[in-house]
């Protein structure tokens, strides 16, 4: 509970991303929605290239030219080629029944049932005050029977599919697309029939490199190189190429998987001997 307190009260600071109650039969547990997630990446602004000013883009009426701030604008509808319907905020939620304005529990489901394709984003539901007690007593209860709560909301104009995922910490919302926003795979894989061996070496090649997943362990390495270059020219230093060797086309699957398991090193050579067929 230590941790949860500390999670609570450090994405209390953000700004909140959806406000909302769980709705679980009567148990309505009123919960803000926070992202899961930071932007950390480097942006690049876009500059003219003679000049090297910024690139600005501005919104502009198509009638009369002129530039609208956003208290100008408003939500207009298309029915009919230049011919709109215009629907106020007001009038949009309106339209919301009490369903819509609670994230409704559907049903209940084993994790592993929702295939990991239809995941968008990841967000923090952290309980109103007053909440904790309900909000506690649903996730244990997920965890005890390890199932995840299916639901629905609607956030701005859309009604979002949601998992209601439980951790040691607390709940995580996570955001769902619809069956049918999901493409269809470009072409079928066919599938090969493969060598014993190579399948056996490939198999203990991943035996090699399995460990436990540590999420701390992994950072954005290029990010990191990024921001060097671009100190590097701040002060005037030239970059230099880290990696200039080209790219080794695999021919021999055999021999490759050969090299790799010396490379993650494999247990020992009567081993890879016995799973070559060699003596």
């Amino acid at each position: 509970m230590q941790i949860l307190r500390e999670i609570i009260v450090e994405v209390t600071k953000m700004a909140v991303a959806h406000k909302g109650s769980i709705s679980m039969g009567l148990v309505l547990i009123p919960i803000g929605m926070y992202k899961a997630t930071v932007d950390n990446d480097i942006h690049f602004n876009q500059l003219e290239k003679e000049s090297k000013a910024r690139i600005k883009y501005k919104k502009y009426c198509s009638h009369c030219g002129k530039e609208v701030s956003s208290a100008d604008i408003i939500k207009g509808y298309e029915y009919e080629k230049d011919r709109y319907v215009v629907m106020t905020d007001e009038e949009l939620e309106r339209i919301k029944t009490k369903k819509d304005k609670t994230i409704h529990i559907l049903q209940f489901a084993k994790m592993s049932e929702v295939n990991m394709i239809y995941y968008e984003k990841d967000y923090y539901a952290v309980p109103d005050t007053g909440a904790e007690k309900a909000y506690e007593l649903l996730r244990q209860a997920l965890l005890a029977q390890k199932k995840v709560a299916i639901a629905k909301t609607v956030m701005g104009t859309n009604e979002k599919l949601l998992v209601l995922y439980p951790t040691k910490e607390g709940i995580i919302v996570k955001t769902l697309f619809y069956h049918d926003e999901i493409a269809a795979i470009p072409r079928t894989v066919p599938k090969m029939k493969l060598d014993e061996n190579e399948l056996n070496m490939a198999k203990m090649l991943i035996e090699n490199m399995t460990k436990p997943f540590v999420a701390e362990d992994f950072r954005d390495e290029y990010q990191a190189r990024l921001r060097e270059a671009i100190m590097k020219k701040i002060q005037g230093q030239e970059i230099v190429a880290v990696d200039t060797s080209g790219p080794s086309n695999v021919i021999d699957l055999m021999e490759a998987l050969q090299k790799s398991l010396e490379l993650s090193g494999h247990p020992d050579k009567g081993s890879q001997k016995r799973l070559t067929g060699t003596a």
